[in-house]
């Protein structure tokens, strides 16, 4: 089997000598290299191609949130795992949407890091207790059915009622008297408001929390 490749991402010397210190006794894993930023991340990500990238949040040049982002963009089959001090919902949440596959705190036991690494190799996310109970509270609280569509201008609602019935840029320009250009730059709006990836989530979206009759 071969081994699971890991770049370390932290800001902070000493966490990546010990990391490096225990993840290299795991006959497993290999460590192919560390960053101090996001930015180097990038960087590396292209060059080394790793499988799973363990990413701090707070960083210079460019924090973990965005940099997960760009990662997943560009190289989507990698596996990006937060590795932080950091429970908060302003943390959690953002990462999550960011793409990252795992979140774990820095105190969890070496074991549980190293089971992480192997499920995200797997395709399984893997989350702290205190960040799954983030996510509930998120749920639970409908703190994104609350934001609601008033989000939205007047015009963004009418493409996106228009999407949610399947049309066409095309038949969306052709109902609403508008350019197909006018209707991309709609849709993006709404997409980057409603910070959905692409839309048919806006769609589902919008039809489950009830914003247009049916």
């Amino acid at each position: 089997m071969n081994k699971i490749k890991v770049l370390i991402v932290d800001d902070h010397l000493v966490v990546l000598r010990g990391l490096r210190y225990f993840l290299q006794t795991q006959p497993m894993i290999e460590i192919v290299d560390q960053a101090l930023n996001g930015l180097e991340a990038l960087e590396k990500a292209e060059l080394l191609q790793p499988d799973v990238i363990l990413m701090d949040l707070v960083m210079p040049e460019m924090d973990g949130i965005e940099a997960t982002k760009q990662i997943m963009a560009r190289f989507p089959k990698m596996k990006v795992i937060i590795l932080t001090s950091f429970a908060d919902r302003d943390s959690v949440l953002p990462a999550i949407k960011a793409g990252a596959i795992g979140y774990q705190l820095k105190d969890i036991e070496p074991r549980v890091l190293v089971e992480t690494i192997i499920a995200a190799m797997n395709g399984n996310r893997t989350l702290h207790p205190q960040v799954t109970n983030q996510l509930i509270a998120h749920v639970a609280t409908g703190d994104e059915a609350a934001k609601g569509i008033h989000i939205l201008t007047a015009r963004e609602r009418d493409v996106l009622e228009q999407i949610t019935m399947g049309r066409s840029n095309k038949e969306i320009a052709a109902a609403l008297h508008i350019t197909e250009k006018t209707v991309k730059t709609h849709i993006s709006h709404i997409l980057g408001k409603m910070e959905v990836q692409d839309r048919t989530q806006a769609a589902l979206y919008a039809i489950k929390n009830g914003w247009f009759k049916t």
